[in-house]
């Protein structure tokens, strides 16, 4: 899109006048996931008639920290930009602006430039909103945030996650066989990426050492942290735990079943098995797996100040943190 009266790009705002968007004073709609036309169309009727808007398109194609998962790519202008100059066409008074920017930028955005109001749609960044810099920018300058949905329904919701969820499996197939202690955690992080939980995606995978000596591990199955009940509820009712204003590791207000426990569910005989995990066990999993037949747990990244670590020692398991 070439720059217009109607296209601003944050490259070329950042070091000059701020007054043309400024003048506007717009509802700014933070560069959004991928959301359907008919979605943004909504959006459009619900804000358009209380003054312009300026809509932010991220120049990443995915969520900063999610690249190349397709239930985490940023929406593209192209898909929307005929339905936005339709619509600019017909309004009387009111326009739709676009603001194209880097994710990174999004604090400095909200920081030099002013707008009525700021909308964000879930699922549209990495974390939870309230721990990111741009939360703390909108709070401390007192301006109106709303978080939204980006789909119409339910029925989209769902609609959405089985035509991603296949995607998702063309690209993380897990075949059977004997694999290294490095190969395994790979597993582990690949099963990760079948989640949709935007604060952290925790995969695993359970193997059974082929012998004693042996440095090899025969795959049994992969699990991750569900989002319930379904993997775009939260996207469509808005995350616990940003409703909430949750701390990192808060436990009560949390959107997934634990890889941990989703492995369990699946009814295996994990009896003298080991289990990689890209996270050590939060307190309440590390609780599950002391009682659980699994013998050994390896893992990459440490969790609530090594909990787990202390409690599955005692409980006679073997836990070691791997790094590669």
């Amino acid at each position: 899109m070439q720059p217009t009266e109607l296209s601003f790009d944050w490259g070329m705002l950042a070091f000059g006048s701020k007054r043309p968007i400024n003048d506007l004073k717009a509802t700014f709609l933070m560069a959004p996931r991928e959301i359907s036309t008919s979605r943004f169309k909504e959006l459009v009727r619900a804000y358009l008639p209380k003054g312009n808007i300026v809509l932010g398109i991220s120049k990443e194609a995915y969520v900063l920290g999610f690249e190349g998962q397709p239930q985490f790519r940023m929406q593209q202008l192209d898909n929307l930009q005929k339905t936005i100059d339709l619509i600019n066409k017909s309004a009387p008074s009111h326009k739709i602006y676009v603001l194209r920017y880097f994710q990174s930028e999004l604090r400095y955005i909200l920081e030099n430039l002013r707008f009525k109001q700021v909308i964000g749609i879930n699922g549209s960044w990495k974390y939870a909103f309230h721990t990111q810099p741009p939360y703390y920018v909108l709070a401390n300058k007192r301006i109106d945030y709303e978080l939204v949905s980006p789909f119409v329904n339910e029925t989209e919701a769902k609609a959405y996650e089985q035509a991603t969820d296949q995607e998702i499996a063309r690209q993380n197939t897990f075949s059977s066989g004997q694999f290294s202690e490095a190969e395994m955690l790979e597993r582990a992080d690949r099963a990760a990426r079948f989640s949709y939980d935007h604060s952290f995606q925790t995969g695993a995978v359970l193997g059974k050492k082929i012998s004693s000596s042996s440095h090899l591990y025969e795959f049994i199955a992969y699990s991750y942290n569900k989002i319930v009940p379904y993997q775009t509820y939260a996207m469509l009712h808005g995350a616990s735990r940003e409703q909430h204003f949750s701390p990192p590791h808060d436990l009560n207000h949390y959107d997934t079943v634990h890889t941990e426990v989703m492995m369990v569910l699946k009814g295996l005989n994990i009896t003298g098995t080991t289990l990689f995990i890209n996270l050590l066990p939060c307190p309440t999993c590390a609780r599950m797996c002391a009682e659980a037949d699994i013998q050994e747990f390896v893992y990459q990244h440490d969790h609530s100040d090594g909990y787990a670590l202390k409690l599955l020692n005692e409980a006679g398991k073997i836990v070691r943190r791997a790094v590669l």
